[in-house]
């Protein structure tokens, strides 16, 4: 166990020390303020705060653990070995940034808090952020900071043990269109004939009209294949279904059609089953409880994680619903547009909310990126970003995460791409 010296014992110190030390690192932590008890302790021990006591493992506090509420943080990156920090402590300290400063004002998503005009889909631009605009969007660096803090300690204290977190790959499919053209309704095949015909467009007639009357497998339903090569593989595989109103109605399935009910109930039977909160259901508490119900009853198990449409993030005020809803896990924390870690973490965490001070039990899953953010490039590109971001992962042990849709797969030359990237891997 370590033994960290505070002034106090604040929710962000406790929040941000366990994350890094016992989440990344496998050490327990506790806590004191008192003097007498750090002195008397025989084991491996650290101070944290404006200096130090005497002559003990010393960081120096930049100040943002101690702070309440969020104001405006001047940060400035700068190159540290071969990655960045931000921070900067006195030659006091025993590492040249405050990590556990800086790693809270990733993990809570401080920059999010403060004033920031949206997209047009009410998101976070990607470009807004600290790790875009300072190029380390694509590095897990809180758990690469975590390494050098291990490493220091081990030349301090050999004696001390951690526990080696596992490496984990975990695919998440956004099944948000699960069919292309069945369990569409009357009316939206109605207009979607109608578009077709008189754009022109007869292929897709003809198509639309085989798969509506069976005799040609919808271009979307690639569920069993996934699954099949899913259990042959050492990686975790999930889906999520959405059971409320698409953006777009075209694009919306009717919820009640037995197929519909059925393709969850298959893919439930296999692997886990999370929620697409829709639109409304990210503003609407009521209509979230009321899609999270109907989803349950479907697949007759509790819903435990879940995935907001479009990829929107309205903190604090998504992650406090699904807090209400007892979801214990979310799958939105990337960018739509840029892979990378959006929270500069590839080690699960929990939400902490700025506004309240608390630390809750929400699970964040450290998303490496989704499969729309990769159209920008070509296929040669798009591999070698993957690659990149699956060794940065490695290299820590960290869990490798990556969102993509069942419109992804298919006969093909984009779609043939992630089916070879999910055999290879």
């Amino acid at each position: 166990m370590l033994l960290v010296f505070v002034q106090q014992i604040s929710p962000r110190v406790s929040y941000v020390f366990k994350h890094i030390c016992t989440r990344i690192l496998g050490v327990e932590v506790s806590f004191t303020t008192s003097i007498d008890v750090f002195i008397s302790h025989q084991g491996p021990k650290i101070s944290y705060g404006s200096l130090p006591l005497g002559n003990e493992m010393f960081f120096q506090s930049q100040g943002l653990l101690e702070q309440n509420g969020v104001e405006y943080q001047d940060i400035t990156v700068k190159p540290w070995e071969e990655t960045i920090g931000f921070f900067a402590a006195s030659a006091k300290s025993t590492l040249p940034f405050d990590i556990f400063a800086a790693s809270f004002y990733l993990l809570s998503r401080y920059e999010e808090y403060l004033p920031h005009v949206k997209d047009e889909l009410g998101r976070y631009p990607s470009k807004e952020s600290l790790a875009f605009k300072n190029q380390f969007l694509k590095y897990p660096v809180i758990d690469i900071w975590a390494q050098k803090l291990k490493a220091v300690f081990l030349a301090s204290f050999p004696d001390m043990l951690f526990q080696e977190k596992e490496h984990r790959t975990h695919f998440f499919i956004q099944a948000e269109q699960p069919f292309k053209y069945r369990t569409r309704g009357f009316l939206r095949n109605l207009f979607s004939y109608s578009m077709d015909l008189l754009a022109g467009k007869f292929k897709a007639l003809l198509n639309r009209t085989r798969v509506i009357l069976g005799t040609r497998k919808d271009p979307y339903d690639w569920f069993k294949y996934l699954i099949k090569i899913s259990r042959k593989s050492n990686y975790t595989l999930s889906f999520f279904f959405l059971l409320g109103e698409s953006r777009d109605y075209l694009d919306g399935v009717t919820t009640y059609k037995n197929k519909f009910r059925s393709i969850i109930k298959y893919v439930a039977d296999y692997t886990e089953v999370g929620l697409v909160l829709s639109v409304r259901a990210q503003k609407d508490v009521v209509q979230l409880k009321e899609e999270k119900w109907h989803l349950e009853e479907i697949i007759l198990q509790n819903v435990k994680s879940a995935y907001n449409a479009d990829h929107v993030v309205d903190l604090p005020h998504t992650y406090r619903a699904l807090v209400e809803m007892e979801i214990e896990q979310d799958f939105t924390m990337c960018y739509s547009n840029k892979p990378g870690f959006r929270a500069s973490t590839c080690t699960p965490f929990l939400f902490y909310d700025l506004d309240f001070e608390i630390k809750t039990p929400l699970i964040i899953a450290p998303i490496a990126g989704v499969s729309s953010a990769f159209t920008q490039f070509d296929q040669e590109k798009s591999k070698k970003l993957l690659l990149g971001l699956m060794n940065e992962v490695k290299n820590v042990n960290g869990h490798f995460v990556l969102g993509l849709s069942n419109t992804c797969f298919g006969n093909d030359k984009d779609s043939t791409f992630w089916r070879s990237i999910l055999k290879e891997i």
